[in-house]
């Protein structure tokens, strides 16, 4: 498995704080089933995204673990002004491994009315925006079909792995496996922080999705379709999502996906 979304970096943001920590978290992965890690320290107004530093500590990590896991630089890339611009101006900065998708987060409140155009402009930056974990954000989770003109527009869906098995909660969980059954899910990843509250495990999460949804499924989300991420190719065939081209059917009403999620 890959995992594209682990804050594995020592001393950078609230993930681990020393080298131990990191070493430790990268073999409780590979001890997981992963053979892949992004690492993805954040870039908010909270932490410095710095490069030239970021690659320091990566060095460092690998030569810790003499190659027993690959290990790839992103961001937890936070969606606000001044990121977007500079992202829109050096896009294989924030991005995975340089090249082309781009873990974005929102804010908990007040998402911008214009992140269609947005994504838009990141798009013709030559960036695919894969939005992390909506179902642990209070307004995605509430109103998930917001997400219907993002994904009609291009980009992509991650959740984390601990929010299928009940860790972040059950609204959280309820919201990812409705995602799930609706075929909007591209990808599972830990965003993991540390060794005990927020661990590095996908094993479990790829179990439980292979058990209720297929094999294929898993493999698609955790497996496939990260392995294009991590080294920037197209990802392969997905299954059309639930809802999203309700024109197509005259039974759907213009309010299908207020009905489809219910809540």
């Amino acid at each position: 498995m890959i995992d594209i979304h682990h804050h594995l970096l020592f001393g950078l943001d609230d993930g681990p704080s020393d080298i131990e920590i990191s070493v430790a978290m990268a073999e409780m992965s590979a001890q997981n089933g992963v053979t892949h890690i992004v690492c993805t320290p954040h870039s908010s107004e909270h932490f410095k995204f710095d490069p030239a530093l970021n690659q320091e500590r990566l060095e460092l990590v690998r030569r810790r673990l003499g190659g027993r896991i690959s290990l790839g630089l992103g961001c937890d890339f936070h969606l606000m002004f001044d990121n977007i611009e500079d992202a829109i101006a050096n896009p294989a900065k924030y991005s995975i491994n340089g090249k082309q998708y781009l873990l974005v987060e929102f804010p908990d409140h007040g998402i911008s009315q214009n992140m269609k155009e947005i994504f838009f402009r990141l798009g013709m930056a030559g960036l695919t925006s894969i939005i992390t974990h909506p179902e642990r954000n209070p307004v995605l989770a509430r109103h998930p079909e917001k997400m219907a003109d993002w994904l009609r527009a291009g980009c992509f869906i991650q959740i984390t792995a601990a929010s299928l098995t009940g860790r972040f909660g059950k609204i959280a969980q309820k919201v990812s496996h409705e995602l799930l059954r609706r075929n909007w899910v591209n990808f599972i990843a830990t965003d993991a922080h540390d060794l005990t509250s927020r661990p590095p495990m996908l094993r479990d999460a790829y179990q439980l999705v292979a058990d209720k949804y297929g094999t294929e499924t898993a493999d698609r989300l955790c497996l496939h379709n990260p392995h294009a991420a991590y080294f920037g190719e197209n990802l392969p065939p997905q299954p059309e999502p639930d809802g999203l081209h309700p024109e197509l059917d005259p039974k759907h009403s213009s309010g299908l996906l207020n009905k489809m999620f219910g809540w």
